[in-house]
């Protein structure tokens, strides 16, 4: 049984740039809720056992996300005591998964069905493609949850395409994320202005290890929000 937790986040409300737009708001709850049995084993015993639910303007539910019970870093203690960053997670790193109860679409504005995905670390190329697409390279990728078998590593290309398959296009289906060198204590959803209209960024600290040490991550999430490019 979920048993919900005693806090819950409101964002504020956002005004539509967009005539005849109707505003939109958001909060997070967390509560006590199992990974997904959609998972795989691997997969699930690298999880905690809490859910971080976003919410519509009417209480529904919009998304569910668990996060890795720790996060492996390669980071020396300078770098851990200044504060990781994505860089020194290994690229493919397992991060979390997500429940999509009804369609999602994701930062580049493809429409992602309802399902259980796997989040891992992805870097974006830096070729002509890609240039001015996203304020940072890093992103969290979706992976359906029946592709992922819980591997601490994957070939970035594999990644790549087992992404695709959660938007069944050519690019892989991804979540923005934004630099958190000064993460809260406990979760905190933001509305912030992004360069193609308002975003929600969850901001939150993810337990780390680094070179068998505990650590910490922060990290900032786009869970609502599209790239100037969609």
């Amino acid at each position: 049984m979920i048993r919900t937790l005693p806090w819950v986040v409101a964002g504020a409300l956002l005004a539509a740039g967009a005539a005849g737009a109707q505003e939109a708001a958001y909060s997070i709850k967390q509560t006590k809720a199992e990974p997904p049995r959609e998972l795989n084993a691997a997969v699930s015993k690298q999880l905690s056992g809490q859910a971080i639910q976003l919410l519509d303007a009417k209480g529904g539910l919009v998304m569910e996300l668990w996060f890795a019970k720790a996060v492996p870093a390669k980071a020396t203690a300078e770098q851990v005591k200044n504060g990781l960053t994505y860089r020194e997670i290994p690229e493919t790193t397992l991060v979390g998964a997500v429940r999509l109860p009804r369609q999602y679409t994701d930062y580049r504005k493809q429409k992602i069905k309802p399902g259980t995905y796997t989040l891992r670390l992805g870097y974006q190329p830096q070729d002509g493609d890609h240039m001015g697409t996203a304020p940072h390279p890093e992103f969290l990728l979706l992976v359906p949850a029946e592709e992922d078998k819980g591997a601490a590593k994957l070939e970035p290309k594999k990644l790549y395409e087992q992404s695709m398959k959660a938007t069944g296009a050519t690019h892989p289906s991804v979540m923005l994320l934004y630099p958190e060198p000064k993460p809260p204590e406990a979760p905190k959803l933001a509305n912030q202005k992004g360069e193609a209209g308002p975003e929600w960024v969850l901001h939150l600290k993810l337990p780390a290890t680094a070179d068998g040490k505990a650590a910490a991550l922060g990290v900032g999430l786009t869970l609502v929000g599209v790239s100037p490019a969609a």
